[in-house]
């Protein structure tokens, strides 16, 4: 049995709490006594989950991660005791508290630095770069070196939260020398993105803004070399080339055009935030840039539910933020039930957007769009006649629209398929989530849960948060529930985020006869693609019928056509791996007796 180490508050001064760098506590400017290791570990892991219940087998697992001996429970009550006796009261009541749901301590967003951090990091999100930089500045000091320190990280539990806090880290800093070189301050970012690119040298972002820090600093010669060492090393340890993004950068150093541009803060912002780890999709991205930084009037991002549409559009939408002075705004022209929002309603949001006196009519937003340097992402289009009349006839104003389908109907419009996730990207994506460790340990299965999420990049994040919450579920375990293809779709929930939800909402949207369609095509072939004789068959009819039906689905966003560009007989069709699943339920739930 443990011996309590902890000597009772006796100033009532503000207490400080830290992890962002080695565990501490301050009084007064004094570092309290935090006592033996396990009490620390038990205190570390309070202040990684601060005002949330932690339960006691959770607590037993960070402390004890082989096998716990059988005074575990008391020892826990004798490290809280005393922790509880060292911390004193908060707002007049116990910090340390025991609920039904565990143990909780409260702490306070001025008390502790990782509550501020993440306080100062959501408070830049959408600012324009020059409010954005002090702000990321700011949380960047908070760190003082490795979470929780060197000797705690023999618990796996908190080396798992070191991780996560680690690459949190790396985003905020990412987006710091973003913005800091949107201001025309390259000199002050190039040493610090130097280091952090030796520690991540697959982090392509690091890559990209070093050699943006280069380049703008007068140092080509040493942009040029980033670029190179990056695509050697991609090439030797993955067998992969540089994103059409990275190099087009490099050519941009090499033809010696990569200079600032002017930047001027945005007048009407209304954009959700950026997703920090997000992840992949790095061609598609460059295109969408490149077409709105140009003479794109409309861009469309299609792909099925959960490929990551809406998380590219708001991604590029806030690296544009320069290029539309007048605003950057976002709408959704479905409720939150997947249920098309009648037009007057959708005008109206945009009214409010906008600042517009009055209610605006489709003829009104078009002459406001046309008259302004504005970016309007419209989110989760229906259909043609739904989006067709907010859409530019011309001038200053571009639109930014994400569907399912192709919207075949609208014209001139750049069509930008969003493909799935690759393999190497939906894993970082899963590392990210549970934890490079966790990953490490069990690489063949966290490769089985990324493949069996089909490449989407909804069914990974769901997937990491998933086992982020259930942490004794081993990655083998959750890959074997996902290989069922009965529960699959059951296991990918999370919370309120359940992907056979967000397939529903697609599948009840479509036409009576294109269910059908796609349920038929879903059980009558194989995993993986089909030629045209296959879909025949599937489907009942001739090749000439069945041309028309799989090509109707594509319109709707239900195929996809992976072969690219040939003679539809010798064309290959493809089901999403996610909407096959759900397409041989719904077969199967219409066919039941």
């Amino acid at each position: 049995m443990p011996r309590p180490s902890a000597q009772p508050a006796a100033s009532p001064g503000p207490l400080r709490f830290s992890v962002l760098g080695p565990l501490a506590v301050h009084r007064d400017g004094r570092a309290l006594p935090l006592g033996p290791l396990k009490q620390r570990v038990v205190l570390a892991t309070l202040l990684g989950s601060a005002n949330s219940p932690v339960s006691v087998d959770a607590l037993t697992d960070a402390v004890w991660p082989e096998e716990p001996p059988r005074t575990a429970r008391k020892n826990l009550q004798v490290y809280v005791s005393a922790l509880r006796a060292l911390l004193g009261e908060a707002d007049g009541g116990p910090r340390l508290t025991h609920t039904c749901g565990g143990y909780v301590l409260r702490v306070t967003e001025d008390e502790f630095d990782l509550l501020r951090f993440r306080s100062l990091v959501r408070a830049a999100e959408g600012q324009p770069p020059g409010s954005a930089a002090p702000l990321l500045r700011e949380a960047l000091d908070l760190w003082q070196g490795p979470p929780f320190g060197d000797d705690l990280r023999h618990s796996p539990r908190l080396a798992e939260e070191a991780e996560r806090l680690e690459l949190r880290h790396v985003t905020a800093y990412e987006n710091w020398a973003e913005a800091e070189l949107a201001v025309g301050g390259a000199s002050a970012v190039v040493e610090g993105l130097r280091d952090l690119v030796e520690r991540h040298p697959l982090r392509e972002r690091l890559r990209s803004a070093l050699m943006c820090a280069l380049s703008r600093s007068g140092r080509q010669a040493e942009a040029l070399a980033v670029y190179d060492d990056y695509r050697q090393l991609l090439a030797r340890e993955l067998g992969l080339e540089p994103s059409r993004a990275l190099a087009a950068r490099y050519r941009a150093v090499l033809a010696g055009e990569d200079r600032p541009r002017a930047r001027t803060p945005s007048g009407r912002d209304a954009l959700p935030p950026d997703l920090a780890d997000f992840t992949g999709h790095t061609d598609e991205l460059a295109d969408v840039l490149h077409l709105l930084d140009g003479s794109g009037g409309v861009v469309l991002l299609s792909g099925p539910a959960g490929a990551g549409k809406t998380a590219l559009a708001v991604r590029a939408a806030h690296l544009l933020g320069d290029r539309f002075p007048d605003g950057r705004l976002c709408v959704s022209l479905r409720d939150a039930d997947g249920v098309p929002r009648p037009l007057p309603d959708v005008l109206a949001e945009l009214a409010q957007h906008v600042g517009h006196a009055g209610p605006l009519t489709p003829e009104s937003w078009r002459e406001w769009l046309a008259a302004h340097r504005v970016l309007a992402v419209l989110d989760d289009v229906p259909g043609e006649s739904a989006v067709r009349p907010l859409l530019p006839y011309g001038g200053q104003g571009r639109v930014l629209l994400t569907a399912r389908g192709q919207l075949g109907g609208l014209a001139p419009v750049h069509r930008v398929p969003v493909p799935p996730l690759r393999t190497a990207e939906a894993l970082h994506l899963l590392t990210g989530l549970v934890g490079g460790s966790r990953v490490r340990a069990d690489r063949e299965a966290a490769l089985r849960i990324v493949h069996a999420c089909g490449g989407s990049p909804l069914a990974v994040r769901v997937s990491g948060m998933r086992l982020a919450v259930l942490r004794h579920v081993p990655l083998r375990e959750f890959a074997d529930r996902l290989a069922d293809p009965v529960g699959a779709l059951d296991e990918l929930t999370s919370g309120d985020v359940s992907v056979r939800r967000r397939l529903a909402r697609g599948w009840q949207a479509l036409p009576a006869e294109c269910g059908r369609h796609a349920s038929r095509l879903a059980e009558g072939t194989g995993d993986g693609p089909f030629g045209l004789a296959e879909a025949a068959e599937a489907l009942g009819c001739d090749e000439r019928h069945a041309v028309r039906v799989v090509e109707t689905l594509i319109d709707a966003g239900m195929v996809t056509s992976p072969g690219g560009e040939v003679t539809a007989h010798a064309a290959q069709y493809e089901l999403p791996h996610l909407i096959r699943l759900y397409a041989r339920g719904a077969l199967a739930g219409s066919t039941a007796p």
